[in-house]
């Protein structure tokens, strides 16, 4: 039994010679891709195969002779091999490891039955890595490793001539062969390590391709140059890469590491790779690919940009060292190709949406203008009469408010600007019905900024449709207060209130054309603040107001 427990310890040292081969060629970075890949080429295949035959070979070099047999750890490589990688692998391993067993030892007593367990070791374990989950496979695979093993035995003690001599080889190597068969399980445990360790380097590919869409996602809000820049910058250190570029189908549209001095920002698109993979829409990986205006880059990867399925332009990753674009990496760099391409086409879509904006803004602008002229100019009419002066002051007065209207922009204003066009607006109908028309204002906050012409169409509605629908004379009030995170903005009257129905039909947006100022200012503030005009029946009057965050 001594004898036994030595052969076992040898046959672990043996085991675990082959263990740290693995181990050595796992932090390889070319085989650790391969053996983290699922799905392998046929160049690949035949390394891995190439790789477990020698060891399968030099495992009965390497064997302990006992008797005309050789204890080794043969069948251990060999049920490895097809555990891990399948039955391509295991088979073509199993035979020809069994096959120069045979050829070593031609009329051993061993040599046809290790022949035999070798290539069936090689077809079971192939199934097992077919049939089996990969999280038992270990457990299979010692169960094979000492099934095949006692195949061996037994095929000696019925093949040997002489059954005494047969039973001597057996009851000398049956138990370090057998118990030997554990280190199948270290083998299996030790490889799919590495493959779990794929799963967390893609685990963390994929939270670093979100972080860095989160911090690029600012910059797509309005795309041009220096935003382009920003995002290059972001992803090129982020992903610790040299330089970062980003083009459209014809030009370079940014540049950032090296050799970004001699990049010409703008400039057309020059590298034929470059342009194959627009060409193509296909992602290129290049090594020692030769760059025009970058002859230092050695690994350049090219990504397709699309927008609705067709490519806009590409963003192109360099590394100055050759071949360190992992596989994950890769994987990383073309998730986030996608992502940036859906943020690009979001954007582009905002930007027409913006547009659309401002378009409606324009067009809601234009017909809120001439509401009240008529009225105005039949009122200066009967002043030039009666009181010229007025009427000269009446006529600066609706001259302001006019050139105010023509110089509208979409762009907000300083509220005491607002505030001035309101005044004008309130001396002309102040003008015409004298002390029934009174405003209050009350601006607290004075810093804030509003869109233009939004005030004035909610005075006139309180003035109209509000205080002048009383004998008795009313007032407006005109506010802005300061409530900590946002600015209110009101406007508040002392009139008999507002119809029910009316408030209804602005939520519903089934304003009459007839009355369309109140809806228009609502529409104006819903589209710029995303909500509209909060309107409030008093007792007696009317309150509309709406909020500006702090924030914006």
């Amino acid at each position: 039994m001594t004898s036994s427990l030595d052969m076992l310890f040898r046959m672990c040292e043996r085991a675990a010679l082959l263990l740290t081969l693995l181990f050595l060629l796992t932090r390889i970075p070319r085989f650790k891709e391969i053996f983290q890949r699922e799905n392998h080429s046929l160049f690949e295949m035949t390394v891995i195969t190439g790789i477990f035959t020698v060891f399968a070979v030099l495992s009965s070099y390497s064997g302990i002779p006992v008797d005309g047999s050789l204890v080794n750890i043969r069948i251990v490589t060999v049920v490895s091999s097809g555990i891990l990688f399948g039955p391509v692998v295991g088979m073509i391993t199993g035979f020809v490891a069994g096959l120069h067993r045979y050829l070593i030892d031609i009329g051993g007593v061993t040599s046809v039955p290790c022949f035999i367990s070798s290539a069936i070791a090689g077809v079971v374990s192939g199934l097992i890595h077919i049939r089996v989950k990969k999280s038992s496979r270990w457990i299979y695979g010692i169960a094979t490793g000492m099934a095949c093993e006692t195949l061996t035995m037994v095929l000696i003690l019925l093949m040997t001539p002489s059954l005494a001599v047969g039973w001597s080889i057996v009851s000398r190597i049956a138990f370090p062969m057998i118990a030997g068969e554990l280190n199948v399980g270290l083998i299996v445990l030790l490889i799919q390590s590495v493959e779990g360790e794929r799963d967390r380097i893609a685990s963390r590919q994929a939270k670093l391709a979100l972080d860095i869409a989160n911090q690029t996602l600012p910059y797509f809000r309005r795309i041009n140059s220096e935003s382009l820049k920003k995002i290059c910058t972001i992803i090129k250190d982020k992903i610790h890469a040299d330089a970062t570029a980003m083009t459209d189908t014809k030009d370079v549209l940014a540049y950032v590491g090296y050799g970004e001095e001699r990049y010409h920002i703008g400039g057309g698109v020059v590298s034929d790779i470059t342009k194959e993979a627009i060409r193509t829409g296909r992602i290129t990986v290049a090594h020692f690919e030769a760059e025009h205006h970058i002859p230092g880059i050695k690994d350049i990867l090219i990504m397709p940009l699309k927008e609705n399925d067709e490519v806009t332009g590409t963003l192109k990753i360099y590394f100055k060292k050759a071949y360190v674009m992992t596989d994950s990496m890769q994987a990383m760099a073309i998730g986030l190709s996608q992502i940036i391409s859906t943020l690009m086409e979001v954007s582009r879509v905002q930007e027409m949406k913006d547009a659309a904006s401002r378009a409606e803004l324009k067009a809601l602008q234009t017909k809120i203008n001439p509401h009240f002229l008529f009225n105005a100019l039949n009122t200066i009419a009967s002043l030039t009469r009666t009181n010229p002066a007025k009427a000269r002051e009446l006529i600066i007065k609706l001259s302001a408010y006019m050139r105010y209207n023509l110089e509208l922009t979409d762009d907000r204003i300083d509220i005491n600007k607002e505030i001035e066009q309101v005044k004008d607006y309130v001396a002309i109908e102040q003008a015409r019905f004298g002390s029934r028309v009174n405003v209050r204002y009350d601006i607290e906050a004075e810093d804030v900024r509003i869109p233009s012409l939004i005030l004035q169409p909610l005075v006139e509605n309180a003035i109209k449709h509000g205080i002048l629908k009383s004998k008795a004379p009313g007032l407006v009030t005109i506010s802005a207060k300061d409530l900590g995170d946002r600015i209110r903005i009101a406007v508040t009257d002392t009139g008999p209130g507002i119809d029910r129905k009316v408030i209804d039909d602005v939520y519903k947006d089934q304003m009459s054309e007839k009355k369309i100022g109140l809806y228009n200012v609502h529409q104006r503030v819903r589209l710029i603040y995303g909500k509209g005009l909060v309107i409030r029946r008093l007792s007696p009057g009317t309150e509309i107001y709406f909020d500006i965050g702090k924030a914006g």
